[in-house]
């Protein structure tokens, strides 16, 4: 199966059926289908060939929704691009990735027309705006490389495209996507997924969340995060309706169109959480129809798990983890939850995910070592970065087979449920020890008081590395640093307790939601 199937094959069997909500308009799948159709047949007669890459550089919105899938339908790789980047970063992935078009709002023109100086293979660029008349369109200024500078509407209005081109042909083994990594070790490295890869991630999801038709998924993240532009793959595998907001800057107005629209399906990161936590008056919201939350991106500490379960006693909590280079790796059964609620669960359904020494030998229980994913869900390398995906992505035991070394560092209880330890490279070496953040992190979000925490490694001259933690404090509790200290000492090991507290309003994120340590110090 591709993956602008799972659109196409919804359209033919719910038509009529209500397949996105956003920005106060209701798609159907016919609607979205037909649509997408156009913008395939215009990128084809403007010459974009297939596997051609066409930046989206949009936010959460119907147009980029139908731009991913018109995309493919042209045989093309879309890619996904968060609407607030800068134009130095921009400016690489155009070139990186060597793309041919681009879809984007006419507010970022001044953006692109920076970033796109030296993108010499850059040809086109769709135009989208809130007046959609093509009559109206003031083609912006960019350099002259750029051979098309065309509205939205005109994609569909049949202007400067013939009708009726016969779409390529494209198998499962073709590209369908880059995914650019948040560049925390460097430049934004290039995740690329062929259509089975996506297929399989996707199916696999589905599964194990058991959705249906009848579900309604809100997502508040970015489609330029897997997990949030996953969200609409999986709405569309199964035949659901998703629900897009712009963000989850405004949690009231989210949890509002959660009643509202009678959404089964939230994914979550442990930002959203810390802020839904210190909404006082959660429980005027009626958030009856919701089955279930997910979480992936960071672990929930374990406090969050139990808070979250308190609120909302009839909802499944799904933690799990993932990393874009295979999409998902596990999910903890709820069932599981209560026993076992520091675990990230187990494989998902047709992956495989097993701890290697540094020597590649597999440990036993308890003992840590380097998380291993072996299966269809595993990507196929960096765009542009041999030596990097020969890193990562290495012959597995059989006959072409690749096994994906993930960097993090795991155990696996005798029930075999897995937990994360670290990242290799976050470890704190300290006083002779080494110190995982997140558990320090989680022990600090169970005290009570605290929101949020980070931990960081600081030169040091005795220890080498220095324990220094940022905290975020519950407005109705006014925590010190001596009471942290306290609680610290009383339920950590010594070589643990932090030497440096800073409290601080709010924790530098990323688009993706998660803590940017980079910009801690």
């Amino acid at each position: 199966m591709l993956v602008h199937n799972f659109l196409e094959n919804s359209a033919a069997r719910l038509g009529e059926k209500i397949a996105l909500v956003c920005d106060g308009q209701r798609w159907t799948y016919n609607e979205i289908n037909q649509a997408a159709d156009q913008l395939a047949a215009y990128l084809l007669a403007i010459g974009i060939k297939p596997q051609d890459r066409v930046v989206i550089f949009l936010e959460n919105s119907a147009e980029a929704v139908i731009s991913i899938f018109g995309i493919m339908k042209a045989g093309a790789v879309f890619v996904c691009l968060n609407p607030t980047m800068k134009p130095p970063k921009l400016s690489y992935i155009l070139k990186d990735s060597g793309a041919r078009a681009a879809v984007s709002h006419i507010n970022k023109a001044s953006i692109f027309a920076e970033a796109a100086q030296d993108a010499f293979e850059l040809d086109h660029i769709v135009w989208c705006q809130k007046d959609k008349s093509s009559t109206k369109f003031l083609p912006p200024s960019l350099p002259n490389h750029i051979k098309t500078s065309a509205p939205w509407g005109q994609v569909f209005t049949g202007q400067g495209f013939a009708h009726g081109l016969k779409l390529p042909y494209t198998i499962d083994v073709d590209l369908a996507t880059i995914i650019y990594t948040s560049g925390s070790t460097g430049e934004p490295k290039g995740v690329v997924s062929a259509h089975y890869n996506v297929t399989a991630a996707t199916r696999s999801i589905t599964t194990y969340l058991k959705n249906h038709e009848n579900d309604i998924i809100l997502n508040a993240l970015p489609l330029s995060f897997d997990y949030g532009l996953y969200q609409v793959l999986m709405a569309f595998l199964f035949g659901g309706t998703i629900v897009m907001e712009k963000s989850f800057f405004y949690p009231y107005k989210v949890m509002e169109r959660i009643a509202e629209e009678g959404v089964t399906g939230f994914p979550i990161v442990p930002t959203m959480v810390a802020l839904l936590l210190q909404m006082e008056d959660l429980s005027k919201f009626n958030c009856n129809s919701l089955r279930y939350f997910t979480n992936t991106g960071a672990a929930l500490p374990a406090t969050y798990i139990q808070k979250l379960q308190g609120l909302f006693p009839s909802v499944d909590v799904y933690s799990m983890y993932g990393l874009t280079e295979c999409k998902r790796v596990s999910y903890m059964p709820p069932e599981y939850l209560p026993q076992k609620p520091t675990s990230v669960g187990i494989p998902m359904p047709n992956t495989d995910a097993f701890i290697v020494t540094p020597e590649g030998i597999e440990v036993g229980p308890n003992e840590v070592g380097e998380l291993v994913v072996r299966g269809s869900n595993v990507m196929q390398g960096y765009w542009n970065c041999p030596e990097e995906t020969a890193k990562t992505f290495r012959p597995g035991k059989h006959k072409g087979e690749t096994h994906l070394y993930t960097g993090d560092l795991f155990k696996k209880d005798e029930d075999g449920f897995l937990y994360f330890v670290a990242r290799k490279d976050d470890l704190i070496k300290t006083k002779g020890e080494r110190v995982s953040p997140k558990e320090l992190e989680n022990a600090l979000c169970a005290m009570e008081g605290i929101i949020e925490a980070a931990a960081i490694g600081v030169p040091d001259e005795i220890y080498g590395k220095a324990i220094k933690v940022f905290i975020v404090r519950d407005k109705r509790l006014d925590v010190t640093k001596d009471q942290v200290l306290s609680y610290c000492k009383k339920n950590l090991e010594p070589f643990m307790v932090p030497k440096y507290i800073e409290f601080k309003d709010s924790l530098p994120k990323s688009n993706s939601g998660k803590i940017n340590k980079k910009e801690l110090s």
